[in-house]
């Protein structure tokens, strides 16, 4: 019989169906590593999930996670040697992909339709260990700690949002919806590019909204109108729709100034119910965006141990596996912007 640990399941639509269960240790195949988790991250959509409010499909069972580091605890016969045992390491989330996709092949297979990501479709992190494909490991740099490295996922979701798929001049004013961890780190990417930035909320987020002032952003409860427009009264040149709420399109419709942009990146499965007619009206382009590639984890890795990006203001604490309700709970009250988990606490 295999060895058994730990691991934070979700197993089944039914909200509030998640629970620590003893799952197997996976075996590893010839291109994979085995990878011991030392921290983890929890992410809106593992809430979503835990809620069962998700829009997207999950393979239950499953276990959860997917913002994760760590060190290699065993290599597969065709893993390179650079991947030493003992090597401290994060993951890419794209556990699957087609590698023969025309996307695959341009280098986004973070596009590719047959993607599958850890924590939904394939068994994540927030257990002792995973197995992971050598083709998505980074290396960690010397002298960033692992509870640090294990948020570049998040970041590099930010990143491509941000610094990719938008257009930031600097000097813009660039307007950021919710103040979840996706939208506080795309705040304090559009800080990094130049922009002077707010990030707009409810009441219930204040605690949240605060965490951004770290990063030099303005904060707004409420209708962010006012500030888009206390300009030349045009609107924001660009506006960052991180809410995962449909509605909060319209909002963003009328703050953006003629000729700006709008980046949706937070999920929001509600039917609009809007006209998009001042899209057109104001020649706006509307962008999605979704995950992240190799070149951006490089990139946030650096990013992060220069200090040039600074997660730390958005840890607003540390859990172990059997605590992870209080984690998960602590986080959806939005008391703090993002929890981590520690496997081996």
């Amino acid at each position: 019989m295999s060895a058994t640990q730990s691991a934070i399941v979700n197993f089944s639509a039914i909200p509030g169906s998640v629970e620590l269960r003893e799952v197997p240790i996976p075996e590893i195949g010839v291109d994979d590593v085995l990878l011991e988790v030392e921290a983890v991250g929890v992410c809106g959509s593992d809430l979503h999930m835990w809620t069962g409010q998700q829009s997207w499909k999950v393979n239950y069972p499953c276990v959860l996670g997917h913002e994760f580091a760590g060190r290699i605890a065993k290599r597969g016969a065709n893993v390179a040697a650079k991947w030493a045992d003992g090597l401290r390491v994060v993951s890419e989330t794209h556990a699957i992909v087609d590698p023969d996709s025309p996307l695959t092949r341009r280098g986004l297979y973070n596009l590719d339709p047959n993607r599958r990501g850890y924590g939904a479709a394939v068994d994540g992190a927030m257990t002792h260990f995973v197995r992971v494909p050598s083709r998505i490991l980074h290396r960690v740099p010397d002298g960033l700690p692992l509870e640090i490295a294990a948020l570049s996922e998040p970041c590099c979701v930010a990143f491509n949002a941000t610094a990719m798929n938008s257009r930031i001049v600097p000097g813009d004013r660039i307007l950021v919806l919710g103040p979840g961890p996706i939208g506080v780190l795309c705040a304090a990417i559009a800080r990094l590019c130049g922009a002077e930035v707010a990030l707009a909320g409810l009441e219930r987020d204040r605690a949240r909204l605060e965490k951004a002032r770290a990063y030099g952003c303005e904060v707004i409860i409420g209708d962010p109108l006012p500030w888009c427009r206390s300009g030349d009264g045009l609107g924001a040149e660009g506006i960052l729709d991180a809410t995962g709420v449909s509605a909060a399109l319209e909002t963003a419709l009328a703050a953006v100034r003629p000729a700006g942009w709008i980046t949706k990146v937070g999920w929001g499965p509600q039917p609009l119910g809007i006209s998009l007619d001042p899209l057109v009206q104001k020649n706006v382009r509307l962008q999605g965006s979704f995950s992240h590639h190799w070149e951006i984890w490089e990139r946030v890795l650096a990013l992060l141990a220069s200090g040039k990006l600074d997660v730390r203001p958005i840890i607003g604490g540390e859990w172990s596996l059997p605590h992870w309700c209080e984690a998960f709970e602590t986080m959806h009250r939005g008391d703090i912007i993002k929890a981590v988990l520690r496997p081996s606490a």
